[in-house]
């Protein structure tokens, strides 16, 4: 029924086992295992893309998570009112809520074909008769693998071997000879679980922690290890190494892209800065002198108000006009008034030879005059 996945999947085994038969030896442990890790990097290898595309996915949700809880707490008595203010706020931010499960979904096809495929390899055919092929594999590379041991301990055999209730006829109930090579299998596999899930629960942002979040990360950290040691004892040794190597390539994997994400990250926040900077003004420079010709609208705006106050100023019959006036026309407006009010002053006074009375200001006595004007008084 699940052909689709148990022959992509013995095909690339079969692959794998010849280049490392062909070093080894087909009917060694070390070419079949090796076979199965490289198996695993392959799919991972191809999962590769996806996987970076899961992490991006995950950091934009983590960056807008703010707003979503803003929405859930907007609508929380409009359930459906929420989904599509979701469904809209993903879409803004250009993430797909199924792109950060897609690699793990990946994942199960391979493991469901690849612990098939394994066990297939002792199931006996029903007719009772010698096994000739397993998918892929000829009789050749069928007897390859059940003679193939580690330790005395064939790569097929699990701790509880239950071939007989998958369909076929075997050995079956406990073998507790298998326990010294598997054990220690499942163990460091269980360990290497916990530590991919810490972390991955270490890059998240502790602002978009939600109550279900931290039951996943629970669930992750320390349930899913500990069914990696307690059903571990019915995986074949073959997919504990499957295992191994799918938790050890995703622990590399993760520090590679999360580092590379990190540095885009911040390369993205220093070029960004530098923009800001560079159209802000530096520290203690001035702003720049209009071009000539060019008169700011303020500036205008002034002048004319500071020219109609001069000619308010200097209107005719003003009282005032020469202590408010300033400048050329001012000084001008003052001196035609005072001529105008005494002249007998800068006609009279001969004495210095001049019109202004050797003062230098028109319409102003001299100090002998002022201080007999004084006196007098």
């Amino acid at each position: 029924m699940l052909d689709f996945i148990y022959y992509p999947v013995s095909f690339i085994l079969w692959c794998w086992h010849k280049v490392f038969g062909f070093v080894f030896g087909e009917a060694t442990a070390i070419s079949w295992i090796l076979g199965i890790i490289f198996l695993t990097f392959t799919v991972r290898g191809i999962m590769f893309k996806p996987f970076v595309n899961q992490v991006r996915s995950m950091k934009k949700m983590q960056d807008f998570a703010p707003e979503m809880k803003k929405v859930q707490k907007k609508y929380a008595n409009d359930k459906q009112r929420q989904a599509q203010e979701m469904q809209k706020l993903q879409r803004e931010h250009g993430v797909n809520p199924l792109g950060s499960c897609l690699p793990m979904l990946l994942q199960i096809p391979v493991f469901i074909g690849l612990n098939w495929v394994l066990r297939a390899f002792t199931i006996q055919p029903k007719d009772g008769g010698a096994k000739t092929e397993n998918y892929f594999f000829n009789k050749h590379d069928v007897d390859s693998y059940v003679n193939a041991k580690l330790f005395g301990v064939n790569i097929g055999e699990a701790i509880h071997n239950g071939v007989t209730a998958i369909g076929g006829s075997g050995a079956s109930g406990w073998h507790w000879n298998v326990l010294p090579v598997a054990l220690p299998l499942m163990i460091v596999a269980s360990i290497a679980t916990h530590l991919t899930a810490r972390h991955s629960v270490a890059r998240q942002n502790a602002a978009s922690a939600t109550p279900q979040t931290a039951i996943m990360n629970k669930l992750t950290m320390y349930v899913f290890p500990l069914g990696v040691l307690v059903f571990g004892a019915l995986f074949p040794l073959g997919l504990l190494f499957y295992w191994l190597a799918n938790n050890g390539w995703t622990l590399m994997q993760q520090r590679l892209v999360y580092t590379k994400i990190d540095k885009e990250e911040a390369a993205r926040k220093a070029e960004a800065a530098e923009k800001r900077a560079s159209l802000g003004p530096k520290p203690g420079q001035k702003p720049a002198a209009p071009k000539v010709g060019q008169k700011p609208v303020q500036q205008k705006k002034n002048q004319s108000a500071q020219g109609g106050s001069q000619k308010k100023v200097t209107k005719a019959g003003s009282a005032h006009g020469f202590a408010q006036t300033s400048g050329a026309s001012g000084a001008s407006a003052a001196s035609e008034s005072a001529k105008a009010a005494d002249p007998a002053p800068a006609e009279t006074n001969g004495q210095n030879g001049s019109k202004d009375n050797g003062t230098g200001v028109p319409g102003l006595l001299k100090d002998s005059t002022r201080k007999s004007g004084r006196k007098r008084r």
